[in-house]
């Protein structure tokens, strides 16, 4: 996996967040786009390319993801 300096990052909140701290931040730099935990922005983020963060949002909202 290729790494990437987020360290300079804009990350920025969905519009449709409540506000209740079950959020994540995404941000788009160079190449990729990054998804991070909001209320935890020192873990980790996941780091997609943009095709594959398409195909992860188109997920999300066809409730690919949901709990069963």
């Amino acid at each position: 996996m290729k790494q990437v300096d987020l360290s300079n990052a804009a990350w920025r909140k969905s519009s449709y967040s409540s506000g209740n701290g079950q959020c994540v931040e995404v941000a788009h730099i160079g190449d990729v786009v990054a998804l991070r935990d909001s209320k935890d922005p020192t873990r980790p983020a996941l780091v997609f390319a943009p095709r594959e963060f398409d195909a992860f949002v188109c997920g999300v909202a066809g409730g690919e993801f949901g709990r069963s």
